[in-house]
């Protein structure tokens, strides 16, 4: 899954994207409003955490501009501000959840998870297809009743298919799941990760629509 974070101190922007990354996500960093507003308007994002205190663009103005386009992106804003009506403010223009600095890192990636949840109507973070279940927060993934060992960007390549199960997903989509703005991504890294994940799961698990993308089946 690939988060936008929107935060202008250089210190919390790098130790937020270093959690989330280690938690299993890939993240793009935008640094002032503008590009937050640019990015989460023309990308593909599965949370955006939006800090209030932007340059260039304040936080509640982004998110009042993707609101009013109409954009469901779900939202975790972060912010310093502390007041019941700073609170109240950012709910009301469109925010899902609010989380005030200092924060544990944890209780950050518990909150995305939990948007993430809510988003797709899944009541718990384990995904289940047939035998096959995977859990976000253990990063584990379980093939009747056996453990399955998976690199980070194997999981999160599994994860993204699993969230929806029979759906084809383009290989464009998945490298956009998987890779922020600074990694290189080359041109068969989505092919060799999904050979070594159908090499480890067996069976035909995941399956190849030529020319439109792949998807996660029960065999």
């Amino acid at each position: 899954m690939k988060l936008l974070l929107a935060e202008d101190d250089p210190m919390i922007g790098e130790s937020m994207q270093q959690g989330l990354r280690q938690a299993g996500f890939a993240v793009d960093w935008a640094r002032d409003g503008a590009a937050a507003e640019l990015a989460a308007t023309t990308g593909d994002y599965a949370v955006l955490v939006l800090d209030i205190g932007l340059p260039r663009k304040d936080g509640l103005t982004v998110l009042k501009r993707l609101r009013q386009a109409e954009r469901a992106l779900p939202v975790l804003v972060v912010t310093a501000r502390d007041t019941v009506a700073d609170r109240v403010a950012g709910l009301n223009l469109g925010a899902d959840d609010y989380l005030v600095k200092p924060f544990d890192l944890d209780e950050l990636v518990a909150r995305v998870r939990a948007l993430l949840r809510r988003h797709s109507g899944r009541g718990q973070n384990e995904m289940r297809l047939g035998a096959l279940s995977l859990d976000p927060d253990r990063r584990e993934v379980i093939l009747a009743d056996q453990v399955i060992a998976l690199s980070q960007r194997e999981f999160s390549l599994l994860e993204a298919l699993m969230a929806r199960p029979g759906t084809v997903v383009s290989r464009e989509s998945l490298e956009e799941c998987l890779y922020g703005w600074e990694e290189e991504v080359s041109s068969n890294a989505i092919e060799v990760h999904l050979h070594n994940l159908r090499r480890k799961l067996g069976g035909n698990w995941i399956r190849n629509v030529r020319g439109v993308g792949y998807k996660v089946v029960a065999p």
